[in-house]
């Protein structure tokens, strides 16, 4: 109740009211006198101009425009209503700002129209101070050039460490819709000029997740250890094979054309190669040169193969009518029973030594067929005819000593002697390996998802939810979850995404 009853506190002391000479005296400060037997104490004192000052702080804010406006209406509401801040004054205080906090040495010498000392990191750009903006600029020998703005000639030089730069840097390279670097430093360069502006637009578009997105390459995993199927050198041919279709050929029946499709086995130990051919890819055909192959084979212990769907048929129908056998006969069968093994979708690098043998057996096809189409029984003789050259390629190196022995090839593993009327033939040594180890995939990372039949703008992006790692410790697939689905996928199919930060959090903490 004082408060409002008083009048002091909306109107100052009553004194204020009256003139001058009937205003308290002011009390008089009466220096003492030193002692000569005391020390007496000196002030220093120094006066800075605060170019910083009533400037927002840019950790706070997410991008260069919320700054710039920010700092825009701090300054108009402290000059009040009547005198209000432009956009390009608020930025050029942003800058001001910048500038102190980084080359505040520079700012003093060049003040006081000297040069910047010779270690500074301005002295090779031969900086010079603008008096009307307060800022430091790029010098040069351009002062003659015509039709040319200053912020051209003589940009503003700027630490890209710092964050208010960080933040121009995005908001310039969100409004040329993320293109490469040169690009964005380009446009840089006609206002700014950032030291180390290269690599600070590359370490930005490294951690922007649009900028990834179009342009991110997947993290390939070093290459695993050999597997053991790969390494049983006293195993029997064919006793752990890899299996894969290619095609489809056309084939003239009378006077239509049907499709054929070629099914491949590869002894993982010999490196024999076995080719079928197949009328259909449903699962009955499949079965039916599975059991061709094991009567002129012998029964394979484990069978190797992509994630096909006839495949998955065929494995599925294996293991069913072996569940339907009679217990008997179930004991009986149970040391001849096929081990299915499938890769992962879209791993076809996980597959790739009979990968490589599918790629040579096209490139026979297209040599003795090419574009035509033949008979069913001319297709499938060509396709043995392969096959038996495929078989004589060697399998170690070729020496040019006429003394030494012929190297050894499939075909000597499986007939004990050499064809010589079919050329061996030699690899061209065009494998990619992957020596080089990355980190790790760790689960809850936003991936996306290659996919070569869509455009990247369609290529979905998931969440991690399972790695699984080999046993040296590598992972080498995933499982990721997509609109409620979880697909399984190769590492080198998965492109890792930065994390998105929370733009309601960072406004709330500022």
């Amino acid at each position: 109740m004082e408060l409002t009853e008083s009048a002091r506190w909306k109107q100052g002391p009553q004194f204020l009211t009256q003139n001058v000479e009937h205003w308290p005296k002011k009390p008089k400060y009466v220096t003492k006198e030193a002692s000569p037997e005391l020390k007496s104490s000196t002030f220093c004192g120094i006066v800075a101009l605060k170019l910083n000052q009533h400037v927002p702080d840019a950790t706070t804010y997410s991008s260069w425009k919320e700054l710039v406006e920010a700092t825009q209406h701090l300054h108009g509401a402290a000059a009040g209503s009547a005198q209000s801040t432009s956009r390009r004054e608020a930025e050029v205080l942003v800058l001001r700002s910048c500038q102190a906090q980084s080359f505040s040495e520079e700012i003093a010498a060049l003040q006081a129209q000297k040069p910047v000392h010779n270690h500074s990191r301005l002295a090779s750009l031969a900086p010079e101070w603008d008096a009307e903006t307060l800022l430091i600029r790029v010098g040069g020998r351009l002062r003659r050039l015509r039709n040319a703005s200053v912020e051209e000639v003589h940009p503003v030089v700027l630490d890209s460490k710092h964050p208010a730069v960080k933040l121009l840097i995005k908001e310039i390279d969100e409004r040329l819709l993320h293109p490469g670097s040169e690009r964005v430093y380009a446009e840089i360069r006609r206002q700014f000029w950032i030291l180390r502006g290269r690599q600070a637009i590359r370490h930005h578009q490294l951690n922007c997740p649009s900028c990834q997105r179009w342009r991110a390459q997947p993290k390939v995993p070093q290459m695993a250890d050999l597997p053991p199927q790969r390494l049983r050198l006293l195993s029997p041919p064919y006793y752990s094979t890899g299996v894969d279709c290619f095609g489809p050929y056309l084939v003239k029946i009378g006077r239509r054309t049907e499709k054929r499709w070629g099914l491949l086995f590869k002894c993982l130990t010999t490196r024999a190669v076995h080719i079928e051919l197949l009328n259909s890819l449903d699962v009955d055909a499949f079965l039916l040169a599975l059991r061709r192959f094991i009567a002129r084979r012998g029964r394979p212990k484990e069978v190797l193969s992509d994630c096909g769907t006839n495949f998955r048929g065929a494995e599925r129908e294996l293991r069913e009518a072996f569940a339907a056998l009679e217990p008997e006969l179930k004991k009986q069968l149970m040391d001849y029973q096929i081990d299915f093994k499938l890769n992962p979708p879209n791993a076809p690098h996980f597959g790739g030594i009979w990968e490589r043998e599918v790629r040579s057996i096209k490139a026979g096809l297209r040599v003795a067929v090419g574009s035509q189409s033949t008979t069913e029984d001319v297709l499938h003789t060509i396709l043995v005819e392969v096959e038996g050259i495929l078989n004589s390629k060697p399998l170690g190196y070729v020496s040019a000593d006429v003394a030494d022995l012929d190297p050894i090839t499939p075909n000597i593993l499986l007939m004990g002697r050499r064809d010589a009327t079919l050329p061996q033939a030699v690899y061209a040594p065009t494998r990619q390996k992957w020596r080089k180890s990355t980190g790790n995939l760790q689960e809850n990372a936003v991936v996306l998802i290659v996919d070569p039949t869509l455009p990247r703008a369609q290529w979905p992006v998931g969440k991690v939810v399972k790695t699984v790692a080999s046993q040296d410790g590598c992972v080498r697939t995933a499982d990721v979850l997509v609109k409620g689905r979880i697909y399984t996928r190769p590492v080198a199919r998965l492109i890792e995404l930065p994390e998105l930060h929370d733009d309601s959090e960072d406004t709330k903490d500022s």
